[in-house]
């Protein structure tokens, strides 16, 4: 009896231990995704120390008169997987709004704007080489080009207003995942960053249509 006994306690403790494991299990894969912060907008990463141009383009300064500039993490996800970049030549002079690189894929091109009107002083060779970088690190070792910029002060005008910058690139969000509501799909619950390559979810074929809505 005492051996009856001894196993009957074996097998309830081992019983209450599995329901407790098993509700250990169930609460962690329900717990939510940490919050991203900030600085991001629908899970795209948009930092508060840049201005930025509706073709999606952004602009640092460094110091007087000198400019840094890149594409923002949405451009860079919606590009995704790139295979080159043609970039300016120094001393050309790019106008804010002017088609000034091109991002290839698959044998396509799409064209991007300037965000900032000035004469190119440095290209990053570094993005030439490795155009993932583009897609990896966009506001920092992804950056493009530094540009002289005369007349910052005009310049500025045509950026996002600080205020408004949230609220642009969530009607931005909003118009590509109403475009392709196949997009939202891919996207984590929550505080989810999008898929680092969104054209690869929609299909090769609406890349350059589809780049060239959003970048003007």
């Amino acid at each position: 009896m005492t051996v009856l006994f001894v196993l009957a306690m074996f097998l309830v403790f081992a019983l209450i231990d599995w329901v407790l494991s098993r509700g250990k299990v169930e609460v962690a894969a329900t717990e939510p995704a940490p919050a991203l912060g900030e600085d991001y907008v629908y899970g795209f990463h948009v930092p508060a120390n840049r201005r930025y141009h509706p073709g999606h383009g952004w602009a640092m300064r460094e110091r007087k008169n000198v400019v840094r500039v890149g594409i923002d993490d949405f451009a860079a996800r919606l590009a995704g997987k790139i295979e080159g970049i043609e970039l300016p030549k120094p001393g050309q002079w790019l106008r804010q709004g002017q088609r000034s690189w091109k991002l290839f894929r698959n044998g396509k091109s799409s064209e991007m704007v300037s965000p900032i009107e000035g004469e190119v002083l440095e290209i990053n060779p570094e993005v030439l080489k490795d155009p993932a970088l583009l897609r990896r690190d966009p506001y920092g070792e992804g950056w493009l080009m530094t540009l002289h910029v005369p007349d910052e002060e005009g310049t500025s005008r045509n950026f996002i207003p600080r205020d408004l910058i949230s609220g642009w690139m969530e009607s931005v969000a909003e118009k590509l995942y109403m475009r392709q509501p196949a997009l939202a799909g891919v996207v984590a619950a929550d505080a989810g960053q999008p898929v680092e390559d969104l054209a690869e979810a929609l299909g090769e074929e609406d890349w350059q249509k589809l780049t060239g809505e959003f970048f003007l």
